[in-house]
């Protein structure tokens, strides 16, 4: 992290300032130290969200309203985390150079405008000065960076813990009964077609005969699979439609089903294996349980990190 460090104050007064009631009605959410989150910055924040969620709950006021409002506690305490953050690192004595802001700013630019004439014609739409975004470029460095000296370090997760979390989870770990297929897809013209089931038992005819299922499937099926012999590989119940499951499930290893007559097709199926439902075994989900252990630890750390840096700063929400 390129900061260098001023020599540390020796006591830092917090100054907390005092507001009128003018001012509050103006819309102040929060001050953490000597910085002020607005009702306006917390609503920006939270208007993505807001236009997913009113798309989301369309016809469902009060959903909306209740989700609504968590996201704006949710932005709030980002912000307040932010403002608790940006003031460690100037009350800690650190400074960030200008040459590296430029270039982070040089960086933003080209990644997500382009050039600077771009940056200045969306700068002017959304009403803010080139010296604003600046700011809030060097803001989002710092904050960056200090989350990853503070939470995003490399972190070390024992064999023990990834075993007990295993042993305490397995139910999470459950796959269900799940069969090797095979399938033959012949699409219907209408729902009275019958030439579609026709062709489908003048196949079965040839399998029965000695032909292999994934030649018939290469030449005959119109499913995806096609290509592949009609592979699906290894299936869960779940994943097919009931009628198809329950032909599907019910057959032998080595078995072709009769033919499926559905509302849109007309399906061919043979199990090549059979799997009984059972828990998926450690060594095939010990790196998902290695990263759930370790964003849990991130999280605890972020967590007594920012409750560290509350507790030596004044911090007030004002509604």
């Amino acid at each position: 992290m390129k900061f260098s460090r001023f020599i540390p104050v020796l006591a830092v007064a917090v100054c907390v300032p005092v507001f009128s009631r003018a001012e509050v009605a103006d819309g102040i959410k929060a001050v953490v130290a000597d910085r002020v989150i607005t009702f306006a910055e917390v609503e920006d924040i939270t208007r993505p969200a807001a236009d997913s969620l009113r798309r989301q709950y369309v016809g469902q006021p009060d959903v909306f309203e209740q989700k609504l409002n968590q996201a704006l506690i949710d932005s709030t305490r980002l912000l307040v985390e932010r403002a608790l953050i940006l003031h460690s690192f100037e009350a800690d004595g650190y400074h960030l150079p200008d040459s590296v802001i430029e270039q982070a700013v040089q960086d933003r630019i080209r990644d997500r405008f382009g050039d600077r004439v771009t940056l200045m014609k969306s700068l002017q739409q959304q009403g803010m000065t080139f010296e604003q975004f600046r700011k809030q470029v060097r803001d989002q460095y710092i904050e960056s960076a200090m989350r990853h000296q503070n939470v995003q370090r490399e972190l070390v997760v024992s064999p023990y813990k990834i075993q007990s979390y295993y042993a305490t989870h397995v139910d999470d770990f459950k796959v269900e009964d799940q069969v090797k297929l095979r399938m033959i897809v012949l699409n219907k013209t209408s729902e009275t077609d019958t030439n579609t089931m026709a062709l489908a038992r003048e196949i079965q005819g040839k399998l029965k005969e000695g032909a292999t299922f994934s030649d018939m499937a290469a030449v005959y099926s119109q499913g995806s699979q096609q290509h592949q012999g009609g592979d699906w590989g290894w299936v869960e119940r779940s994943v097919l439609r009931k009628e198809l499951a329950d032909v599907a499930f019910s057959l032998a290893p080595g078995q072709v089903g009769d033919p499926i007559d559905a509302p849109d097709a007309v399906y061919v199926m043979l199990v090549e294996e059979k799997k009984p439902a059972a828990a998926k075994p450690l060594a095939d989900v010990r790196g998902d349980i290695e990263k759930t252990l370790t964003a849990q630890l991130q999280a605890d750390l972020q967590k007594n990190w920012i409750d560290g840096l509350a507790k030596k700063t004044f911090v007030r929400y004002l509604n």
